[in-house]
């Protein structure tokens, strides 16, 4: 998918909503644990119902992987599932992959060809050869961790480097590596008032922002400052929205506390 088409479904929908869907079975509905495979059937349950608020679905595979295969299993159906009945959804594979040059190949050759998710989020600590073979590949985005929502961001991202916040720095180097216009960033919404100067080095690129919700983030400070010409942000909402209930009703719970978000993004668009 190109940032255009994006662009085109965010305007289509009036949302720029991403649904993070982080399936923990100690805190899905309870009647979902008889079925075969819980966490795809819940998965199912929360696209079928939230489709139409969103332009993008993250999964982070740390919640499937702590399954073994039968985890991996549901992700590969969820996301075959999401491309096949809903294929102008942007896809997200939340792994925070970045190893040495040849690894990294095979890591997006994991992501985008064998599951063919339309980008992948990767840790840049290992710097240009570590990320670039995952801009390798044509119409496939790589979201970089830029500024992240944890307490411990502060540890590194914001300590000065030749006089330039650490995270400023990456975001500066990683402009001029092969295939950059692919890459898109991470920044967390509870560093809102920092947008102001992540735009001033990367104006158009998209931004993934979890922390909308459950983390104490706010929309309106977000898009006040992080918004582009082309909208340019994916708001993302995880726990707060897929477990807005635990009962039976929750998909519909889930496509409530979404349109919400869609609603306050409808306005935002719309001023």
């Amino acid at each position: 998918m190109t940032t255009q088409e994006l662009t085109t479904q965010i305007k289509k929908k009036n949302s720029f909503l991403c649904i993070g869907l982080d399936v923990d079975l100690n805190k899905i509905p309870k009647h979902l644990l008889d079925s075969k495979d819980p966490i795809f059937e819940f998965n199912k349950a929360i696209i079928d119902a939230t489709h139409h608020l969103c332009v993008a679905y993250k999964p982070n595979t740390a919640f499937y992987e702590a399954y073994g295969i039968k985890g991996w299993q549901a992700l590969e159906k969820t996301i075959q599932y999401l491309n096949y009945n809903h294929p102008e959804i942007f896809t997200i594979a939340d792994a925070k992959r970045g190893d040495i040059g040849n690894t990294s190949t095979m890591y997006a050759k994991a992501f985008f060809e064998d599951l063919a998710f339309d980008s992948v989020t990767v840790a840049p600590y290992m710097g240009k050869d570590s990320v670039e073979p995952f801009l390798a590949f044509k119409n496939k985005h790589t979201i970089m961790l830029a500024l992240t929502s944890n307490k411990g961001a502060f540890d590194f991202q914001t300590l000065s480097v030749n006089n330039n916040e650490l995270y400023k720095q990456v975001l500066e180097t990683s402009k001029s590596w092969e295939n950059s216009e692919n890459l898109m960033y991470v920044v967390g919404a509870t560093k809102a008032e920092y947008f102001a100067e992540i735009r001033k080095i990367v104006p158009n690129n998209f931004l993934l922002v979890p922390g909308v919700g459950a983390q104490g983030g706010n929309l309106q400070e977000v898009c006040k400052y992080g918004m582009s010409e082309n909208v340019g942000l994916l708001i993302n909402s995880s726990r707060g929205t897929i477990y807005a209930s635990k009962n039976k009703d929750f998909a519909q719970a889930a496509a409530l506390d979404a349109l919400e978000l869609q609603e306050q993004m409808k306005a935002i668009l719309n001023k």
